[in-house]
Formats: structure tokens, C-alpha cells, sequence
């Protein structure tokens, strides 16, 4: 398994946390909307945070949206996952260049920018929970800790990391989020604040090779933890011509029929895995009927 998710608890069930490794679904995001290493960063560090936040989720069907609208130059960022360790994501720009931040990293606050977190959760329910935030710094994990402590009243710390070869291939990518239960002890949090106040950054892990299993020994130190569950984590995407088809056949007949009017076909792109999707006169007008 390349990629996967751990869930755990800790300190006898009064932490419970998650941690991931996601280079493979980071690099495949990359090469199929052909980003720019920031954007890669940016793109890789929320395919992983929504990985594990679907992970928290029980429903089969459970799916969750993280979308970023930001004035920076990316504009936005669109990621959904379900509970069975599955992403797919899209940047709206996603070749933006910059230069690295004041830290010497991708500057994904700076290509983000000033913007607005939303958390979209269609539990099967008649209306989605959405949880909205304002953006803190842009740099993803700061930006889902501060959703966690405000929209869900859940104290909590978030780390993700992307790191680039040269080459612009994706070295190493995950992440972890670390959840305290309201009965959690005052020993254990001052343990782990102290903790992970000393924590060297998640990119230091990934690129000497830590597991899922040793992120979340690095980051809970002394404080014993149990794996509950491991889970495949993948990008994919379930469109298929059929299903755009179908989309087709909901838009009217008048358009279609200046579509077939127009007699060249036409071509729809997926946003989530930039597939081109081609139709012929022939196939509209069978959509049509």
C-alpha cells in the first residue's frame, strides 16, 4: 500500500488521531492538471486534509468538500473526499509561479491569499452541514485548525506537508490531525502542546520516510496510542462518459439542439480529473431523445 490513512486513539480514548501518507495521490493530482509546484504544495496539502477529515466520516456515501475562494492568484482550490480514503481535487489556475516564502518554502498563503474555508459534509441528511471560516494564514493546516476549534468546537492540531524533487516530481506528502475529546485530562493536553510545540515540521518527517504509524509517534511522543483502522488512500475520480451523458441530457433540448445544429460535436472536460469527454452529432442526438 503507497498511500494510506491510520485512525488512532490515544491516551485511553482521550485523543483520537489521524495521519497520512499521500505522495502517490499528490503526484497523480500533479500530472493531471499539470501544476506548478506551489500549486502542487497547495493542492497536495488539502487532498490530504480532506482525506483524513472523510476518514472521520461512518456513512458508505458520506462525501466532503473543502473549497478555498481566495484573492491570490491560484483563486481557488476544490478538493471532495469520502469515507473510504478517496480524493480527487482542482485548482481554478493551476499554473501560478512564485517565489519561495519568507521561510524558503512554496508560498501557498501567498497563492491563496485573503479568502474564505468552506467544509461542505452531505451526510445523507435532507440539507449538507456546511462550516465556514475565514482564511488565517492560507497555509491549509493552520487554516483547518482554526475550522476544527470554531466550526466544530474541536481543539485540535493539523499538519500537512508536501515536498518537491527538482524535477518537479512529488518527493514525499501527508499530514496528520491530532483531535482532543472534551474529557481530555489536563496532564495529557499540556503534554501534547509541549509536544508538538517542539515538533520539527511534517516535511522533515516525510522526507526521512515516516509512516502514518511513526507521524503520529513523533507527534504524541510518550503518550501511548492504538491504531483503530488503515485504509488505502487514492486519487480518484468516478466520471465516466455515461454519467456526463447524462448531465447532458438535464441541460434542455434547446441547447441541445443548437449543439446538433452546430455539427461538429462537443467536448466536456472534467474539473476534477481534467478527462476529456467527446461528443458527436450523432450521440447528442441520441442524448436529446
Amino acid at each position: 500500500m503507497s498511500d494510506y490513512i491510520v485512525r488512532a486513539t490515544a491516551a485511553g480514548g482521550q485523543i483520537r488521531a489521524f495521519a497520512i501518507t499521500s505522495k502517490e495521490l499528490t503526484e497523480t493530482a500533479k500530472q493531471r492538471h499539470g501544476t506548478s509546484p506551489v500549486i502542487t504544495a497547495a493542492l497536495g496539502r488539502l487532498l490530504s486534509g480532506a482525506a483524513m477529515m472523510g476518514a472521520m466520516m461512518k456513512g458508505e456515501k458520506d462525501l466532503l468538500t473543502i473549497q478555498i475562494q481566495g484573492s491570490g492568484p491560484v483563486k481557488g482550490l476544490t478538493v471532495t473526499a469520502d469515507s473510504s480514503g478517496r480524493v480527487k481535487g482542482y485548482p481554478e489556475v493551476p499554473d501560478v509561479i512564485l517565489p519561495p516564502n519568507a521561510q524558503g518554502k512554496f508560498d501557498v498563503g501567498g497563492a491563496l491569499g485573503l479568502g474564505v474555508l468552506s467544509v461542505i459534509k452531505d451526510l445523507g441528511m435532507k440539507e449538507p452541514y456546511i462550516g465556514q471560516i475565514v482564511l488565517q494564514t492560507g497555509e491549509i493546516a493552520d487554516d483547518l485548525t482554526y475550522y476544527f476549534a470554531t466550526s466544530e468546537q474541536i481543539p485540535s492540531s493539523v499538519g500537512l506537508g508536501v515536498l518537491m524533487n527538482p524535477d518537479n516530481t512529488v518527493k514525499a506528502a501527508g499530514g496528520f490531525i491530532i483531535q482532543l475529546m472534551p474529557f481530555t485530562d489536563e496532564e495529557t493536553v499540556a503534554a501534547l502542546e509541549k509536544r508538538i510545540a517542539g515538533l520539527k515540521s511534517v516535511t522533515a518527517l516525510l522526507e526521512r520516510g515516516d509512516t502514518p504509524e511513526q507521524l503520529l509517534k513523533e507527534v504524541l511522543g510518550e503518550i501511548p496510542f492504538e491504531v483503530t483502522d488503515t485504509l488505502a488512500a487514492e486519487f480518484y475520480c468516478g466520471c465516466s462518459k455515461e454519467r456526463i451523458s447524462k448531465s447532458l441530457a438535464t441541460i434542455g433540448k434547446k441547447d441541445l439542439d443548437e449543439m446538433i445544429a452546430d455539427g461538429t460535436g462537443i467536448e466536456v472536460k472534467c474539473h476534477f480529473c481534467n478527462t476529456d469527454y467527446k461528443f458527436n452529432t450523432e450521440e447528442l442526438k441520441e442524448i436529446r431523445h
